[in-house]
């Protein structure tokens, strides 16, 4: 019998994790430089480690006695133990290697060194002027609290301390509304105040109505979690829970987080606004219907006017049954799908919506003005996922492909390119999972798949993204680069974007590689050549007679040129556009995409420079 050896497996030393500078500090610790006297033992067994705050005493005196400097208020100090964070904290080197050491409540002392306190080269904490920094010093060390934080400001101005863990992970964030129990006190721990029995305190997130430091610490929990939120004068503002912040340096916050409200402002620009009024179940947003869903809504309709009218009731006037649609198929108004995606199962949320995410631009309700902000109140009673292709087997893939597919035409027609391309780039994304089994479906697929990037390349070219319509052509060309149908389209965004020479050159590949395509082909050049003519006609429309100004006048005769070419651009809507590609597909059908101004027309590549320099969102006013 053959016996296998198998070979040795090569010995790779783990790379040593580099030295940091409090590791590089203590190397200078030479014997006898630092001695620890027990004064009194403290209790279990835990000491502090790198990423605990240490609470603690320290009162410095001279090896004859003589106190130079201390945080007891019976001493001179002002009663406020340092707070300090082991491996973030700028600490003295001698109580960076003996706090350690100490268990809670321990009282220590330490005897140092000039190089193990303040004398230390390049010591990282700065002394008063006349401090025995060159002397041998007392260090006496009592051990109030250490436990682990999270450090919420860099500068550790505010840090967290969780006593008792909340549930989810959901937290708040601007402009949702809280209720906690509140109390603060300073750092020698008075209270200051108290709202911890009788009624929470209520805030608006965002708002400024508790101080910054305290929001930031918040804004870490999650509901129902109890901690303890340490914030320095510095993020210490004032506010109507604090009204005075003078001759405070920090507060310590003891906070129970009770409940909070998810308040999202959906657009970010406090328009479209969705306000839960009864939580749902599960985790947000885990258990929402972000991807496309069948949902089972009920919802009420009013108008924002004195009486609240109530224009449409699923439960008055629907026979009490509830709205259900498929979301992303543009069957709601925009807001209220928008909305809904966010909700929970069970979940009541009552939602403003501005006029333009509303029926501005969907079939109006007969009691709903023009222009009119809009409140619905909708409960989402349940939805259904959209089944993936799991067990299907061939065919039934490319039937469900083609209900898809026919949606996203629909959408197109309905001028909503992007909910359509969101449909034409779902199947493209699950084809990656598709294994066709034999050459007819090999054939079948791959038509599919073209056909699907020429229609992802129509909605490009709609909402004015001519590079990615392109992009989306090259991918049908690069397995077929005599395909008619993507030749075509490639050349009208070509020309759409001023690029005139790749056009034509699309447009002559097409005539000569289809005999079927010639028509259109020569039809497409046709346009191709009064677009030029046209663009040179108003490019020396535009530029006649600048040279001839004044240096100061120069500028004013552009703008003017520039506003009468923009002015007549807008007048111009002949020509021949494109569709989607379908089973029967005209080339020459449909409107123009949005057309470009002059300069990009004679500059393409000068139009790549300004867009990537965000200046083609300038206006002149």
């Amino acid at each position: 019998m053959a016996v296998v050896e198998e070979p040795e497996q090569e010995f790779k030393p783990q790379k040593k994790k580099p030295d940091s500078e409090d590791d590089k500090r203590r190397k200078k610790i030479t014997p006898g430089s630092l001695m620890k006297a027990l004064i009194r033992p403290g209790a279990g067994e835990n000491t502090p480690s790198d990423g605990d705050q240490v609470i603690y005493h320290c009162t410095i005196r001279t090896l004859d006695g003589v106190v130079v400097e201390s945080t007891r208020a019976e001493i001179g100090g002002n009663g406020n133990p340092r707070r300090q964070v082991l491996g973030k904290s700028k600490i003295i080197l001698g109580l960076l290697e003996g706090i350690p050491t100490m268990l809670n409540g321990e009282v220590a002392m330490f005897k140092m060194k000039p190089e193990l306190h303040y004398g230390e080269e390049d010591c990282p904490v700065l002394v008063a002027d006349g401090f025995p920094k060159d002397d041998e010093l007392h260090f006496e060390i009592e051990l109030i609290d250490f436990s682990k934080v999270k450090v919420i400001g860099e500068d550790l101005g505010v840090l967290k301390k969780v006593k008792e863990e909340g549930q989810g992970w959901e937290q708040p964030r601007e402009p949702y509304e809280v209720k906690a129990w509140i109390s603060g006190k300073s750092g020698d721990g008075k209270l200051i105040f108290s709202h911890s029995q009788g009624e929470p305190f209520f805030f608006t997130f965002g708002k400024s109505e508790i101080p910054k430091g305290l929001e930031m610490g918040i804004g870490t929990m999650s509901r129902g979690e109890k901690a303890v939120i340490y914030v320095t004068k510095e993020y210490l503002t004032q506010c109507p829970l604090i009204p005075s912040v003078e001759g405070i340096t920090e507060i310590h916050f003891e906070v129970e987080l009770l409940h909070f409200v998810q308040v999202r402002d959906v657009l970010g620009d406090g328009r479209l606004i969705k306000r839960r009024v009864r939580d749902g179940r599960g985790e947000f947003p885990m258990d929402c219907p972000l991807q496309d869903s069948l949902l089972h809504v009920h919802y009420k309709g009013m108008l924002l006017n004195e009486e609240n009218t109530v224009f449409y009731d699923t439960r008055a006037d629907n026979n009490g049954q509830p709205l259900e649609f498929r979301s992303g198929e543009g069957l709601v108004p925009e807001g209220f799908e928008m909305c809904t995606r966010l909700m929970l199962p069970g979940e009541i949320a009552l939602v403003t919506c501005p006029p333009d995410y509303a029926y501005d631009k969907f079939q109006r309700p007969a009691k709903v003005p023009e222009g009119v902000y809009i409140q619905w109140e909708i409960e989402l009673l349940d939805y259904e996922k959209q089944k993936d292709w799991t067990g299907f087997n061939f065919r039934e893939i490319m039937d469900d492909v083609e209900k898809i597919k026919g949606t996203g035409n629909r959408l197109f027609k309905e001028g909503k390119y992007e909910l359509a391309k969101a449909k034409y780039e779902h199947v493209l994304r699950e084809f990656n999972h598709v294994n066709p089994q034999d050459d007819d479906e090999g054939k079948e697929f791959s038509d599919t798949r073209n056909l699907l990037h020429l229609n992802m390349a129509a909605c490009w070219l709609k909402m004015g993204e001519f590079r990615k319509s392109i992009e989306a052509c090259n991918k049908v060309l690069e397995a077929n680069p005599a395909h008619a149908k993507a030749l075509y389209r490639r050349g009208v965004a070509y020309m759409a974007g001023g690029d005139f020479d790749e056009a034509r050159a699309d447009f002559n590949k097409m005539m000569t590689s289809d005999k079927q395509s010639e028509a259109p082909a020569k039809a497409a050049l046709l346009k191709l050549k009064k677009e030029e003519q046209e663009t040179h006609r108003r490019a020396r429309q535009q530029f006649k007679g600048l040279f001839d100004k004044k240096p100061g006048e120069i500028a004013e005769a552009g703008e003017e040129d520039l506003g009468e070419e923009v002015s007549g651009e807008s007048h111009d809507t002949g020509g021949d556009g494109v569709v989607l590609d379908e089973d029967k597909e005209h080339l020459l059908e449909g409107t123009d995409p949005p057309r470009l101004g002059i300069w990009s027309r004679l500059w393409p590549s000068g139009r790549r420079l300004i867009t990537t320099l965000g200046l083609d969102r300038c206006t002149i006013l």
